[in-house]
């Protein structure tokens, strides 16, 4: 059995950006390819439980054990040393990816406090999008009692098409909760 955005994607998005593109061949049509959680942890540096926290807050929210980021460079002023283990990420790919997707669309999101939609302009020009959100306790999968310390987290939705066009298209039929341009225009 396929995820539900998944069978959305083959039988309502994939039809309508064929037609809004002007293209057959089903191949050329913007895709989602995988779904990156990233996860930095600047006080593990100090404090090695707060990393330790924030892996096991990643694995319950995407399913899949999270690779360990490690600091590529020494910086002194935040007393970091090149090989030392600051951050976290999760690369989703597959059925996996559509389930997490639709947890943080119809989940997470509306449960963002004050939240007007998500900007249209994170694009990074090569169709794929960036996300941050600076609570992780918005997904219900975690135990507010359990995860105390207030920690972000970037999401990164990587899309087969190189155009930022086409990739808003993709994700605003998904269901992404964009805001209007007025907004935007004006912030």
């Amino acid at each position: 059995m396929r995820a539900r955005l998944h069978q959305l994607y083959l039988d309502e998005i994939r039809p309508k950006l064929a037609k809004s593109l002007g293209r057959d061949n089903p191949m050329s049509l913007p895709g989602l390819t995988k779904i990156v959680v990233n996860m930095g942890v600047g006080s593990a540096a100090t404090d090695k439980k707060h990393l330790e926290d924030a892996v096991e807050a990643l694995s319950l929210i995407c399913g899949q054990k999270p690779v360990v980021t490690k600091a590529r460079q020494s910086v002194a002023g935040f007393k970091l040393r090149e090989g030392m283990s600051i951050g976290c990420k999760v690369t989703l790919r597959g059925a996996r990816m559509y389930e997490f997707m639709d947890r943080l669309l119809t989940l997470a999101l509306p449960r963002v406090r004050d939240f007007r939609g998500v900007n249209p302009k994170a694009f990074d020009g090569h169709g794929n999008y960036s996300l941050g959100l600076t609570e992780y306790l918005v997904f219900p999968e975690l135990n507010p009692d359990k995860f105390t310390r207030s920690q972000g987290m970037n999401i990164v939705f990587v899309t087969s098409t190189d155009q930022d066009d086409e990739g808003r298209e993709l994700l605003k039929l998904f269901g992404m909760p964009f805001r209007d341009r007025q907004t935007v225009d004006a912030a």
